[in-house]
């Protein structure tokens, strides 16, 4: 049995699909399949009933999948511990980050963080938040960007500043004359939202909570006409202004508070405040908005006083 051996049974458990499994373990699924066969033989045990779908993980599985995923974490953990003499801003940090985030955040802190850690490598994987704490707790990730709420046991969770919600639609739109938008301007009809399982969507009916029930009766209308997005992504350089204009909305306005979180025992606590004050930097969001903000000491690196 091996650490490797556990890696896929909890991936597989988790994905219940063997090539998503093996994707996510960078491994093709014959190596994948035959691993955890092999275990299943040395166990003399079926882990998982197979079917032309994908894979279903048996009581007993579950079982042994719960306590592979304490080893990984312990596993983490020890190399945490071995990794806390080495130089902090040197070598790779594993960043994951969700699609509405990464996209838009990334090209404006990274440029600020080569400059002043030119021998650290960043590693970026997306991914729904729920992955993200799952593979963050298994040592796969060093730090995640997330939205709040976000709770993870032995995971430190550190607000970096809040974004408000901005409304995209055309230019010709009968709202478009408008300087803000009222929450009893949407129409359910023209509005398009992500798929359930964003993070994001639920963030927009949480604060639209009228769309939810309307949103979803009209949702085979097709008319969409009009979008809600973080403003970091409505103020992207894809939008022809002729075209599509972006507006803001009335106070209280809409947003959702990004975080930073990583492990307790992560011993990098140097490149976990780089990296913060990198995004916060280089974000417009932190300096436009009326996110609080505590003094800090000269420079990008700070350590967390929070700690």
């Amino acid at each position: 049995m091996t650490l490797t051996e556990l890696r896929y049974i909890v991936a597989l458990a988790q994905e219940q699909h063997f090539g998503r499994a093996a994707e996510r373990c960078h491994v093709s699924q014959p190596t994948l399949s035959i691993a955890i066969r092999k275990l299943e033989s040395e166990l003399n045990v079926a882990l998982f009933e197979r079917n032309k779908q994908g894979a279903l993980i048996t009581p007993l599985g579950l079982k042994i999948a719960a306590v592979a995923t304490g080893v990984l974490e312990q596993t983490a953990r020890i190399k945490d511990i071995a990794d806390a003499d080495k130089e902090q801003l040197e070598g790779p940090l594993a960043l994951g980050t969700l699609p509405s985030i990464g996209p838009y955040l990334l090209p404006q802190f990274i440029p600020l963080l080569q400059e002043t850690a030119p021998k650290l490598s960043l590693y970026v994987e997306e991914n729904n938040q729920a992955a993200l704490g799952l593979r963050l707790r298994g040592g796969e990730l060093d730090a995640i960007l997330v939205a709040t709420p976000f709770s993870e046991p032995d995971v430190v969770t550190q607000p970096l500043f809040d974004e408000p919600f901005m409304l995209l639609l055309p230019a010709h739109h009968r709202l478009a004359h408008k300087q803000a938008i009222a929450a009893e301007d949407l129409d359910p009809k023209e509005l398009l939202l992500l798929s359930e399982g964003h993070v994001f969507r639920e963030q927009v009916l949480a604060a639209f909570p009228h769309l939810r029930g309307d949103h979803e009766a009209a949702a085979g209308a097709r008319h969409f006409m009009q979008t809600i997005l973080p403003q970091a992504a409505a103020h992207c350089s894809h939008y022809t202004p002729d075209l599509l204009i972006t507006r803001p909305f009335v106070k209280p306005v809409p947003k959702r508070t990004l975080a930073l979180a990583w492990r307790v025992s992560f011993p990098r606590h140097k490149a976990i405040d780089l990296l913060r004050q990198a995004i916060q930097a280089a974000s417009s969001a932190y300096w436009n908005y009326d996110t609080a903000r505590a003094p800090a000491g000269q420079g990008v690196l700070v350590e967390n006083r929070d700690w």
